[in-house]
């Protein structure tokens, strides 16, 4: 088979679950998800033993460090995945809520019910942990997925899908529920992009190249997130404590994630006191700092301070790398974050209720957070279970996609027999 055949064949199988998938109920559904993380428990050194082969090419081209941590698996990793699967079993089913149920003049009751998306393509690199929150997502809320991971992690994905494939079958349910193209050829991706009768959204998770390639090739719609590059403000009388640790933990914790601080904003009130200190914490967890020019007389031309250029502002680094500019108060910083944020996530330190509201109100990005690190802007972390992404487009989902965001909602009408005049 070709492999325009084969891709077809793929999305006419997701397509084809559908209607088994939307009957499931909640009992039907959690009990897969149950057996599912069961399963990558007992077969996780087959797991693991696939991983190794990705990891062992990514190490031979020499990929960043970055890269290496989000495709590496571990014991903990699976256990993670696992649990995310179970949490995902626990949550509310939003298949088949009715909500505003209004009634009309005529005595016709009109209400909105969830329903699943239909058939979603699932796009993404080198995150072979992503393959099974997409898949236990997608289940729960009754769509069919067809993911296309990265050629770096495709031992990873195929052995993954190749498990909750065989737990689909022992339940009842299409295997076509849950797919993998099994090729690492690009032209794959091409292919699936074509088929908007089969096809109803596209979520593309990766690097901002990946996600403006596709959203250039793809003839369905597509949820878009294509960088971020988010802020921490510092306000004036900050509590200086509190924002040591949530700025170097925005930065730190993880670098190479979405969610990771790549500028800090610091109030010209607060500079003084509060930048030394901070920039000794980060120097000493290996952080690369790129001023402006207040920053780095700040601190000392001649400390190793990088002058910090116009692209600066714009990077997502994914590192161990910052940008720190002095602005003179909450209007410049909001402006440095309207012109250069990407509407990913941004926080604010203060002790101040109506910055902190106005900084609420005014930033137009997917999470803000009040005196909180940026790394919370994650599904998991907010409560929704696994998430599949992270939105940075408001049609039809801002933020992080959990359940609720993989269904939309069609009209259901009660009559007693009313005819239109």
């Amino acid at each position: 088979m070709d492999l325009k055949k084969q891709v077809f064949q793929i999305a006419k199988q997701a397509r084809e679950a559908c209607p088994t998938l939307s009957g499931l109920d909640s009992g039907q559904k959690n009990q897969a998800l149950e057996q599912m993380a069961q399963a990558l428990k007992k077969q996780s050194r087959n797991i693991l033993k696939e991983n190794k082969r990705d990891m062992e090419q990514a190490e031979k081209v020499a990929h960043p460090k970055a890269f290496l941590d989000r495709l590496r698996l571990t014991e903990g990793t699976l256990k993670e995945m696992a649990q995310g699967l179970q949490e995902v079993a626990r949550l509310p089913d939003p298949v088949g809520e009715v909500t505003g149920l209004w009634t009309r003049p005529n005595g016709l009751q009109v209400g909105r019910m969830r329903i699943p998306l239909g058939v979603i393509g699932f796009i993404y690199e080198s995150r072979p942990n992503v393959t099974v929150d997409a898949a236990g997502l997608c289940l729960k809320s009754g769509n069919a997925v067809i993911l296309k991971g990265g050629s770096e992690a495709i031992y990873s994905n195929l052995i993954l899908t190749k498990i909750l494939q065989e737990v689909l079958i022992q339940q009842g349910i299409p295997k076509g529920a849950i797919q993998t193209i099994p090729t690492t050829d690009r032209e794959a991706t091409t292919e699936l992009l074509k088929l908007e009768d089969y096809i109803d959204l596209v979520i593309p998770r990766g690097g901002e190249g990946l996600i403006r390639t596709v959203t250039a090739q793809a003839r369905m719609p597509v949820l878009k997130h294509y960088k971020g590059v988010c802020h921490v403000f510092v306000d004036k009388g900050a509590d200086i404590q509190m924002a040591y640790q949530i700025c170097l933990n925005a930065k730190v914790q993880r670098p190479g994630v979405c969610n990771a601080m790549e500028t800090l904003l610091v109030h010209k009130d607060m500079a003084k006191e509060f930048l030394p200190g901070m920039v000794e914490r980060f120097r000493k967890a290996g952080v690369e700092i790129r001023g402006c020019p207040q920053t780095r007389k700040i601190i000392g031309k001649g400390k190793g301070l990088r002058e910090a250029t116009e692209e600066d502002w714009y990077e997502e680094y994914l590192d161990l790398i910052i940008a720190i500019r002095v602005v003179g108060g909450l209007k410049e910083a909001m402006a440095h974050i309207y012109q250069y944020g990407s509407q990913h996530t941004e926080a604010i330190i203060t002790q101040d209720y109506d910055r902190a509201r106005e900084f609420l109100k005014s930033v137009d990005s997917s999470v803000v957070l009040v005196n909180a690190s940026t790394r919370f802007n994650d599904g998991n972390q907010l409560g929704l279970g696994a998430e599949i992404g992270i939105s940075t487009s408001k049609l039809h989902a801002f933020g992080p996609m959990g359940l609720t965001e993989l269904t939309t909602t069609k009209f259901i009408v009660f009559g007693q027999g009313q005819v239109r005049s």
